[in-house]
């Protein structure tokens, strides 16, 4: 059984990636306690984004360093990352928002967004060997691909919440998106 500290954790995480600015009276109410126990675990909302942005980024961590140790092959490995991405970005669509945001000021001086960066550099070492073994259209910018590749992962999230493309096609799709944008 779920420990209260988790179980609030988890229904932030649900109720903040449909409604951010959700009353934390809510996420008592979807952890089934009352606002005094979460406020046992959590001084304030900002408090509970951080515990919810640790939890998201760790998950999101150990699915890319598992794909990235599961496929030697770096087209085989991207096309896998690109799906851990997705799933990532589908349960946790609000970690994306948090370090994309016009108020929030990426600094590698800061610890969540270095852990950001930490998890999604696996992305750019496998660009890397893509483009040193030619696979890549190099008419194209790393920041172009990179920005690319954010904004099909961007478009399968959406896809998936507004449900307008069937589940089992939306991988498929984001990868023939990419692949067909970006290889020579």
């Amino acid at each position: 059984m779920k420990d209260t500290k988790q179980k609030i954790i988890d229904a932030a995480i649900t109720i903040f990636n449909e409604d951010f600015s959700a009353p934390l009276e809510i996420v008592a109410d979807g952890a089934e306690v009352t606002r005094r126990t979460l406020h046992r675990y959590f001084s304030d909302r900002q408090d509970l984004v951080k515990a919810c942005q640790s939890v998201m980024q760790e998950s999101c961590r150990k699915a890319m360093e598992a794909v990235y140790a599961n496929f030697e092959n770096p087209l085989e490995r991207f096309e896998n990352m690109l799906y851990a991405a997705i799933d990532c970005g589908v349960k946790f669509s609000f970690l994306h928002r948090l370090h994309n945001n016009e108020h929030h000021s990426h600094s590698q001086h800061n610890k969540d967004c270095k852990d950001y960066d930490r998890t999604f550099n696996k992305f750019k070492s496998t660009l890397d060997e893509l483009k040193n073994a030619k696979l890549l259209d190099e008419s194209l910018t790393m920041e172009w691909i990179e920005m690319l590749m954010t904004g099909i992962v961007t478009a399968a999230i959406n896809s998936e919440k507004a449900g307008s493309v069937a589940k089992i096609n939306i991988k498929k799709f984001a990868w023939h998106s990419l692949s067909k944008g970006i290889l020579a």
